[in-house]
């Protein structure tokens, strides 16, 4: 049996070593402190940064670079929704060469002026709609460059009249709906591609008629001419007969 003196010492040399122990954690914990403050702070830096470039580019300028008209277009109605305005894509420019589209511009809804025919309808039963456009300009233009991105050639920050809160703008769909500027052009080219086709398909239907409608008309011809050359002769045979006939009752008669 052991020491009851020996079983106290050894428990209070295990209690030191905790002692210990937990001291040196204690002061390792002490020590990562000071780096994870310096990672956060880092972090923050970071954060503020990003904000800092976030804000920069919250308003579109001249060289502001796009990969597609799509990403330009949603770039710009995000600006218009935290200014207070809304967006209408307006005329395109295309290649003369391959009809691509090289050009877009994306302007304010309340761009131009409503036509006169629209204003001035003498068949109007009803009262005209609220004006809508106001003749604004603002607007940015768009060129493709080097056939792979898309580039702010032309901005017009200042409108024509007041703009709405940021809260009242009409949300106009999600993006995830709406076809993509580079999908109807896609489909624009399809469709006019299908229209040559069939263009050329009812040529050569047409000409393909007409052949037989100008065989038909010669066969025609030559049938006329044929029943009229029998007409004739039998006329000309009806003619000699009467004749004949005639000479035989003067020989009587004499």
């Amino acid at each position: 049996m052991e020491n009851p003196s020996s079983l106290g010492f050894d428990s209070d040399e295990s209690d030191s070593d905790m002692q210990a122990e937990a001291y040196e954690e204690h002061e390792r914990i002490e020590d990562k402190i000071p780096n994870n403050l310096d990672l956060c702070a880092g972090e923050d830096d970071k954060m503020v940064e990003q904000s800092v470039m976030t804000r920069e580019v919250l308003e579109p300028y001249i060289g502001m670079e796009f990969h597609t008209r799509d990403e330009a277009r949603e770039f710009y109605v995000s600006y218009g929704r935290r200014t207070g305005f809304t967006v209408r894509i307006h005329h395109n420019r295309r290649s003369r060469v391959n009809n691509q589209v090289i050009g877009q511009d994306f302007v304010c809804s309340k761009e131009g002026f409503r036509a006169k025919k629209y204003v001035y309808r003498k068949d109007r039963v009803l009262p005209p709609p609220p004006i809508t456009r106001e003749g604004c300009q603002a607007m940015i233009r768009l060129a493709l460059r080097d056939g792979a991105k898309w580039v702010v050639t032309k901005f017009v920050k200042e409108h024509s009249h007041k703009l709405m809160s940021p809260s009242k703008v009409p949300w106009r769909g999600s993006g995830k709906h709406l076809v993509s500027e580079d999908e109807k052009d896609k489909r624009i080219r399809e469709l006019s591609l299908e229209l040559y086709n069939e263009r050329q398909k009812c040529k050569r239907r047409c000409a393909a008629y007409e052949e037989q409608l100008n065989m038909i008309l010669k066969d025609l011809e030559k049938h006329t001419e044929h029943m009229s050359k029998k007409v004739s002769d039998i006329v000309q045979s009806i003619r000699e007969i009467e004749e004949e006939q005639s000479d035989d009752s003067d020989k009587e008669w004499s």
